[in-house]
């Protein structure tokens, strides 16, 4: 609805806005009080105008005072005969805008018995009959001369009318040519609800009168006049703004808030007071890092040089190491969603969705497991119904799990979570439940009742609770229920086998050979993995399984029933429609090579294509759950918003559960999380990091951005902007990049478009109905047409609040083909498209190449947390989780993944994120070196530098300030606690001197020696029972050999410590100094390695058996070499040592 008026604008004035331009003739009437124009007065130039006639009457005010003798003089007839220069309106507002009607209360009236005046307006002052200047200087109204002007200000400077003090006096310089335009503005017209069109229009002018009194009802004036303020989003009249075409010739409001043009995200950044200083801090640690170096070169340890070279080199390797590290921390940002306006743009009625049906675009959930004795299946079966719960349309929702296991177990427990969640999600739904993972819910330890205000909320509660109870028991139940089951049929099957054997003749004694299979409960064969491990039927040789546990769901509202006998929860006024929930098991078969979870993921992504096709995909690991029911919508946001179509996927931080409160081997990560993370939000997006992340699918299928830049020159500082999805070829294609064919956009001279379509198959496979999803789910992850940019391809608003097509036989039959072992053969699966193989760390690589090909992604911190997981408090399955990550890391180093190869679509800083991605594992060894350097300075009497200089202690002092202040800035900004900033320092320290280092030499080992490397899958913790201890894993000891550097660091420091102040104490000459910078470094080392230590007393400080063999063993084994490198002075002949 336009603010367009039905009436016409006459002008009246010289200003075409005003009504003003065209009067040229007016007349006052007799009594002073109206004032009006006859239409016999008009000039030629007003007929071609319609006018509203109209008659204000504007009794005497304050403000408005009749006009003196000396002001007016009246011709014979009574009737004005002036025609001014221009008119003056006083205490006028107006309202309108472009294209749109003007109004205004025009006040101007005459005294009654005016007298004839001269042309213009004649000075006030007794005495005078000069034309007064037409910019009254005064508020007052006064009329005066420039003459009588200039002698007032002379005398004081005050009005003869109000006494009171000119503003400005230099306004009498002023000529009256150059008065303001908005002087001269378009008139407005009071309410047209009563009016008809005539061509006549009535003025009334008031002046100042000074007898008047000085009270003035302004409501009253208005009720009299029948004045309006006019129409707009500060006051909107009842009955309407004009003759419009609504309901009795008004049309309503329009929507001044209209949510479209409202951003669905807004990035916040850092305060300024923090970020400068703190870029100012890292550029004044560089320099005094520069410095400290070059001193530190140019000033040698002439008595040790060997230790002065080893030191050198690892406090050049750890400046290199810092500066990669700190660079991408330089632009940290926030950003913060608007989830109202995304409910209003699309979930509310509009003209091409009447009905108000959703028209957000669909989500696939991806849950990954692969073993039910590592990841129970309790654990998996909250985290689906935290998804099958969630805050977004059912009918957009799928949820796939993937069990890359085939354990019937696995599919079982599916089976009674789909029953369960008839129950669980309408309660959810109903009473608002936060967690919506019944274990997590149940388990809080705050009051269940708050903010609940239903008051059949307690009985459905403990209805549902003990529902719950009941579901755990017979998820807990199904191992030994299917082992029951199984023995039973097998024993049925050898009876049977017995008796076939002696029908035919055999012998009763002979034995009979039958598979122990295992059987589903409607007593056949389970097509997947066997307990018994048989052929066909092992964990790497069993057939492609789809199960759909839940189908799709209507696109109308589905409303339940009051609560019976059947019902435990009342739903008449609750959804109770479910999301479809799939079972996935991919087929596997021997000599082939299945890929680990990357494998099972691009298995998803292609049954998922073609069961349900959503445009975007989360993923999450089966001991991930929804913790924050709007976590989608705020993902959604960021895909949906103007600019949302280059973003490839939206990264969640990751937040864990069940960790010891002092949080000992730093599981929670937050400085890779709030820190690092944040900081590359600000650059082209955070890595991602396996899971918690929703993907846009044609990013996934390895298509190019539809723009994108590229960064020339140094640092990246020339940018040229490049579109990737025009029908005409306007750049010149990359090796990796596959442009997106776009529907309708054809052109006969390229046929570029065609030939994508055509090498589409031999990306894709061979599935004609995977290849028909492609365009589809590119189409409904489009913007908006009012969104997309100019020139850019949209969807129309309301085109995916159709219905989905429900599933039918053909659709499952062409999902378990695209399953199968064979079908990724001779594709681009898993090399550019899906998920990348190759790498332990298939999460960053993925990433990686994205980033590679111009998209950038998005980092989204939720107030409250989107996802919450588990992770290893035990020492030794962090010690192996952390070993994966660098051994991926290694591997992307020696691999084309290496930043150093990247494209220039990348940015320079996010350039060096990734390089450092593969580069930290290597400063592990130049760190094990630094830790027994302060050893070797203990045993042999050195030191890193000759004496302790002045200058070596301030360049140690400004480092160590410097590194500290970064740290407290770096809380300021990420919001994390110096306890977590601590816990990292600490824990890099551990993982640096232990898991670090074997994995650079198992990727070395697999990089020249083509050794190929396996991890174990990391076990995943079960939910504690009442009573149990919650903790109980971080006590428990399990000996690995990545123990043993730490170990031997902290055994031979303290040997170190104890021998050098010995040494110092007994010597004629002591050196102090160098036993003070000795035991400092030791100190450095072992206060970092000590909750490594700590962890290796268990919870009764009792230390392993092997611990101090080990250490002992090496400790003497150093301490002999070190005897026989540099035998203690004077005693040669008495301490010499051979080998034998």
């Amino acid at each position: 609805m336009g603010l367009t008026s039905p009436v016409p604008r006459a002008s009246l004035s010289n200003n075409p806005n005003s009504p003003l331009s065209s009067a040229r003739n007016r007349r006052s009437s007799g009594g002073g009080k109206y004032c009006s124009m006859s239409k016999d007065e008009r000039t030629q130039e007003e007929t071609s105008s319609e006018f509203v006639s109209y008659t204000v009457h504007i009794p005497p005010t304050p403000d408005h005072q009749p006009m003196s003798a000396s002001q007016t003089s009246l011709n014979e007839d009574g009737r004005c005969s002036i025609k001014p220069d221009r008119s003056y309106i006083s205490g006028t507002i107006f309202t309108g805008g472009f294209n749109s009607v003007t109004r205004g209360h025009v006040i101007d009236c005459s005294m009654e018995n005016p007298k004839q005046v001269k042309l213009g307006l004649v000075c006030g002052m007794r005495g005078c009959d000069e034309n007064a200047i037409k910019r009254v200087p005064c508020e007052c109204g006064f009329k005066i001369c420039r003459d009588c002007y200039l002698d007032c200000v002379k005398n004081g400077g005050r009005c003869p009318g109000c006494k009171e003090q000119y503003k400005d006096a230099s306004d009498e310089d002023d000529d009256d040519e150059t008065c303001s335009e908005a002087e001269d503005q378009a008139l407005p017209l009071p309410s047209m609800a009563d009016v008809k069109l005539d061509k006549r229009l009535s003025l009334v002018k008031s002046f100042k009168a000074q007898n008047h009194p000085s009270e003035f009802d302004h409501t009253r004036w208005l009720f009299e006049t029948k004045g309006t303020y006019g129409y707009g989003n500060a006051v909107w009249p009842k009955d309407g703004y004009g003759a419009g075409s609504g309901a009795n010739g008004f049309e309503h409001p329009p929507d001044f808030g209209e949510r479209s043009r409202r951003p669905l995200t807004r990035k916040v950044g850092v305060s300024a007071a923090i970020l400068s200083p703190y870029r100012l801090v890292i550029a004044i640690r560089l320099v005094a890092l520069v410095f400290f170096l070059t001193w530190r070169i140019r000033h040698p340890n002439h008595e040790a040089m060997w230790l002065w070279g080893m030191s050198t080199t690892c406090e050049l390797w750890f400046a290199f190491s810092w500066l990669l590290d700190q660079l991408p921390k330089l632009c940290p940002v926030n950003r913060v969603t608007d989830l109202n306006v995304l409910k209003e743009r699309f979930e509310s009625p509009n003209l091409r969705n009447p009905k108000g049906r959703s028209d957000l675009p669909g989500v696939d959930v991806f849950v990954s497991t692969a073993d039910p004795e590592k990841e129970p299946p309790l654990v998996t079966a909250n985290t689906i119904l935290s998804i099958l719960a969630v805050d977004y349309p059912v009918e957009k929702l799928a949820c796939y799990l993937s069990d890359d296991g085939g354990a019937l177990l696995t599919f079982e427990a599916l089976a009674e979570t789909a029953s369960f969640a008839r129950i669980w999600v309408p309660f959810c739904r109903k009473h608002g439940i936060e967690p919506r993972n019944p274990e997590a819910y149940f388990g809080q330890k705050r009051d269940p009742l708050k903010n609940k205000v239903r008051l059949d909320f307690v009985r459905e509660r403990r209805r549902v609770k003990r529902e719950y109870d009941e579901f755990k028991v017979r998820i807990n139940s199904l191992p030994e229920s299917i082992r029951r089951r199984s023995d039973a049929y097998n024993a049925h099957e050898e009876l049977r086998a017995k008796k076939k054997q002696m029908e035919m003749g055999g012998n009763a004694s002979d034995p009979v050979k039958v598979a122990k299979a295992t059987w589903m409960s409607d007593g056949s064969h389970w097509p997947g993995t066997w307990s018994s491990a048989e052929p066909d039927h092992s964990r790497g040789d069993h057939a492609g399984i789809i199960q759909a546990m839940l189908a799709p769901p209507n696109s109308e509202p589905v409303y339940g029933a009051e609560a019976d006998g059947e019902n435990l929860i009342d739903s008449t006024d609750v959804d109770t429609r479910l999301p479809m929930l799939v079972y996935v098991s991919r087929e596997k078969r021997p000599g082939y090579d299945h890929n680990k979870k990357a494998g099972a993921m691009n298995a998803l992504v292609r049954t998922s294509a073609i069961m349900s096709n959503g445009p975007f995909i989360l993923n999450l690991d089966c001991d991930h759950y929804v913790y924050n029911s709007l976590a989608l919508r705020e993902g959604m946001c960021f895909m949906l918003d103007r600019g949302g179509d280059r973003i490839c996927y939206v990264q969640f931080p990751q937040r864990f559960e069940g960790i010891d409160p002092n949080d000992r081997y730093a599981n929670h990560n937050t400085v890779f999380f709030d820190v690092s993370m944040r900081a590359l939000d600000g650059l082209q997006g955070p890595a991602y990091v396996g899971t918690g992340c929703i993907f846009r699918r044609t990013a996934l299928y390895g298509f190019s951005p539809p723009r994108a830049t590229e960064h020339h020159g140094w640092f990246g500082r020339k940018k040229i902007k490049l579109f990737l999805r025009k029908s005409k070829k306007a750049t010149k294609k990359q090796e990796d990049e596959v442009v997106l064919p776009i529907n309708g956009d054809h052109n006969e001279e390229d046929d570029d478009a065609d030939i994508e379509s055509l090498l589409l198959p031999r990306r894709f496979g061979n599935s004609t109905f995977l290849v028909a999803s492609i365009p589809v789910a590119e189409y409904q992850g489009r913007l908006l047409q009012d969104v997309q940019g100019k020139g850019n391809q949209g969807r129309p608003a309301g085109s995916l609040s159709v219905p989905r097509e429900p599933l039918d036989a053909a659709t499952v039959a062409e999902a378990v083909s695209v399953i199968s072992c064979f079908y990724e053969d001779k594709t681009e699966w898993g090399k550019r498209v899906g998920w990348i193989y190759g790498s332990v760390t298939e999460d960053v690589v993925t990433g990686y190449r994205m980033h590679n090909r111009g998209w950038r992604s998005i980092y989204c911190v939720t107030k409250r947390d989107a996802f919450r997981g588990t992770a290893p408090i035990n020492l030794t399955d962090r010690l192996h989780q952390v070993l994966r990550w660098a051994t991926g890391s290694v591997e992307i180093f020696f691999s084309r993944n290496n930043a150093l190869f990247a494209t220039r679509r990348m940015k320079f800083l996010q350039r060096v994120a990734y390089f450092n991605v593969g580069m930290y594992p290597f400063t592990s060894l130049f760190l094990m070196v630094y830790c027994f350097l302060p050893a070797v300075s203990l045993f042999s009497g050195q030191f890193i530098v000759q004496s302790l200089d002045v200058t070596f202690l301030i360049f140690l002092l400004a480092i160590t300030i410097s590194l500290c202040m970064l740290a407290i800035l770096e809380i300021r900004w990420s919001g994390i606690t110096l306890h977590d900033w601590w816990r990292n320092e600490q824990f890099w320290l551990i993982g640096g001197t232990s898991a670090h280092p074997a994995a650079v030499l198992q990727g070395l080992l697999k990089v020249i020696a083509g050794v190929d490397i396996s991890f174990t899958l990391t076990s995943k913790a079960a939910t504690p029972e009442d009573g149990d201890d919650e903790f109980a894993d971080l006590y428990v000891i399990k000996w690995s050999f990545l123990m043993i550097p730490p170990i031997t660091i902290i055994m031979v420091n303290m040997i170190a410590i104890a021998v050098g102040v010995a040494r110092t104490m007994y010597s004629q000459f002591p050196q102090w100094s160098k036993l003070l910078g000795g035991v400092f470094f030791s100190f450095w080392v072992l206060i970092h390695l000590y909750p490594f230590a700590k962890g290796l007393m268990g919870r009764r400080g009792k230390v392993p058996t092997i611990v101090f063999v080990w250490s002992g063993l090496l400790s003497i084994i150093i301490s002999l070499l070190w005897v026989y490198i540099s035998p203690p002075s004077g005693k040669q002949d008495y301490m010499k040592f051979h080998f034998p």
